[in-house]
């Protein structure tokens, strides 16, 4: 792949993406405009940026590596994930919205006490260390493969690269790379996908030349029951994982919110075809990868089809979509550790600027435990081994309380803490002492459904006991109070603070509508170096071009002026 234009792609989109960062170093005043853009984010922006830091958590190593061995099942995986997005828009995102709630740490401090708000920071911390470093590992990886450098100095490299613009430009610069990313990959893969098949010698080459069972919605250790219990992990990760929390509550909205999760739906409906077809289509050209090698299929299959240029491409998609998600997960770490630890416990009278100091400060300290992380994954067995056990371990337990206190009056900070720990006793016991101890190991399928359903059963049992005494919580009444007050305080923004955070929505849709149009440049000058798919990346092109004018059109939009100058200015244009 060591080609001039290739590295010229890979370096300048770097240098894009990392000045985007820089952009909007002193557009974050406070924690809301920081972490939640000042709870005005359109929701298209947000729900094309839930998708991209879900979508990028391991599609291309961990996904591309299922359907590289068992092939259609990958896709029926992720179509758990539209399921998800379908159940968590309708309930739980505008119930996350209604709490006022910065973060999902903040409404679990409010409703069920500063008891199990410590826990479960302690937990969710360490296991979004855990999954995103993971997610670190294969940009490193691919980056490493396709370049032919050392593995371990590309992931410290990429990681100090990954933490400089999250800490630099907060949500804001966050979601504008998601967005960025969306586009690239989209059109990378769409480029992709054609070249592959006609590799193959278009479907029916393909079809005739992988395994019998390839195209059965489910495969090997993916059973029904493994799908199943996925469907309903999914409820509980889309509708309460910490950072994607941060979407639905950084909207103006209820109905916003609803929005932002309907759109990842409607992607995860149509978006894992598309995806998962040429690591699919690879194992009809080159069945004989085993092992951690089949996790490099998306990028051989690159690398065989894609003339210079458009692998770089391709590669910097990859690389940066993948590291969004890292980004994210990072983002909502330090929000969660300046909002709800430094500000909520330490330093309650915190000025606006000390915090800020405190966010970015403590992006670097957590994504330097991320690179430590990323470094260990080769020896826990590969990203598909790391992910899927951490989520079938910490998944119900974590995520399953806190939703179920969006509902109910009767759960307890005491149930909670009983619920979490023998969630999490129980996982890691069948995890990884019953191996040891008893010879005995759970299929994948078994894992999941009692990591995800023992949590659920444990909170039904003690929602129906609390019904049967007829008893309500004490904290839900506190938790009255605290929403009651925090909607009041919110009704007190002052004047200049919703200006400043106007400006900066409208300065967000207006660098986005910029980047676009530097993509669309970008494969408007690819396409005159490609020597295969030059017509595909010149119309793609076009395409991206005449996208950047929805978050420019919706950036002219966004008003500067209060209500009352609006309509003295329209009068005055009128005579």
């Amino acid at each position: 792949m060591n080609t001039t234009i290739d590295t010229a792609v890979i370096v300048i989109f770097s240098a894009f993406v990392l000045g985007i960062g820089m952009l909007f170093a002193r557009t974050g005043r406070n924690l809301k405009s920081f972490f939640a853009g000042g709870e005005a984010v359109p929701w298209f922006i947000g729900g094309l940026s839930l998708f991209m830091s879900f979508f990028s958590a391991g599609t291309f190593v961990a996904w591309g590596s299922i359907a590289y061995k068992h092939g259609w099942v990958a896709i029926t995986i992720q179509w758990t994930m539209c399921i998800g997005a379908l159940v968590t828009g309708i309930y739980l995102a505008p119930r996350w919205k209604q709490t006022g709630a910065l973060t999902a740490a903040e409404f679990i401090r409010a409703r069920l006490g500063t008891t199990v708000q410590k826990a479960y920071i302690f937990i969710f911390t360490l296991v979004s260390l855990f999954i995103k470093g993971s997610v670190l590992y294969p940009v490193a990886k691919l980056v490493s493969s396709s370049l032919n450098l050392p593995l371990v100095p590309c992931t410290i490299g990429l990681g100090f690269f990954m933490i400089a613009y999250t800490a630099v430009g907060g949500l804001w610069a966050v979601m504008v790379t998601d967005i960025l990313q969306f586009v690239v990959l989209s059109s990378a893969v769409f480029i992709l996908l054609p070249l592959s098949l006609d590799k193959v010698g278009g479907i029916e080459g393909f079809t005739q030349h992988v395994p019998a069972d390839f195209f059965n919605l489910l495969n090997g250790e993916y059973t029904f029951g493994f799908i199943a219990a996925f469907v309903i992990y999914h409820i509980c990760y889309i509708g309460g994982n910490w950072t994607f929390v941060q979407r639905y509550t950084s909207v103006d909205s209820p109905k916003s919110a609803k929005k932002v999760a309907f759109l990842f739906a409607g992607l995860y409906l149509i978006s894992p075809v598309i995806w998962m077809m040429p690591p699919m289509i690879y194992k009809a050209i080159n069945p004989s990868l085993t092992g951690l090698d089949t996790e490099n299929a998306y990028l051989m299959i690159c690398k065989l089809v894609l003339p210079p240029g458009l692998l770089g491409l391709m590669l910097t998609g990859m690389y940066f979509s993948t590291s969004a998600s890292a980004n994210t997960a990072l983002n909502v770490v330090s929000a969660v550790f300046t909002n709800d630890i430094y500000k909520g416990l330490i330093n309650p009278k915190a000025s606006d600027k000390k915090l800020i100091q405190v966010a970015r400060g403590s992006s670097w300290v957590f994504g330097l435990g991320m690179i430590g992380i990323a470094l260990m994954v080769p020896a826990a067995g590969g990203i598909v081994e790391v992910v899927l056990s951490i989520s079938s371990i910490s998944g119900g337990p974590l995520l399953a309380p806190p939703l179920w206190a969006l509902f109910s009056k009767r759960l307890t900070s005491r149930a909670t803490l009983w619920v979490t720990g023998i969630g999490l006793t129980v996982n890691l016991f069948f995890k990884i002492l019953a191996p040891l101890l008893l010879d005995f190991k759970l299929t994948r399928g078994t894992e999941t459904i009692i990591g995800v359903g023992l949590p659920l059963l444990l909170l039904l049992g003690y929602e129906l006991w609390a019904r049967s005494k007829d008893t309500t919580a004490s904290e839900y009444y506190q938790y009255l109070i605290t929403r009651q007050q925090k909607r009041d305080d919110a009704q007190i923004e002052s004047p200049e603070e919703a200006l400043a955070i106007r400006k900066q929505n409208r300065f967000g849709l207006q660098v986005i509508a910029g980047s676009l149009v530097f993509t669309a440049l970008m494969l408007g000058g690819l396409s005159t170096f490609a020597s295969v798919g030059g017509g595909i990346t010149a119309g793609l092109g076009g395409v991206v071009l005449l996208a950047a004018l929805i978050p420019y059109r919706a950036s002219q939009r966004v008003q500067l002026l209060p209500e009352s100058q609006q309509a003295d200015k329209l009068i005055n244009s009128n005579h």
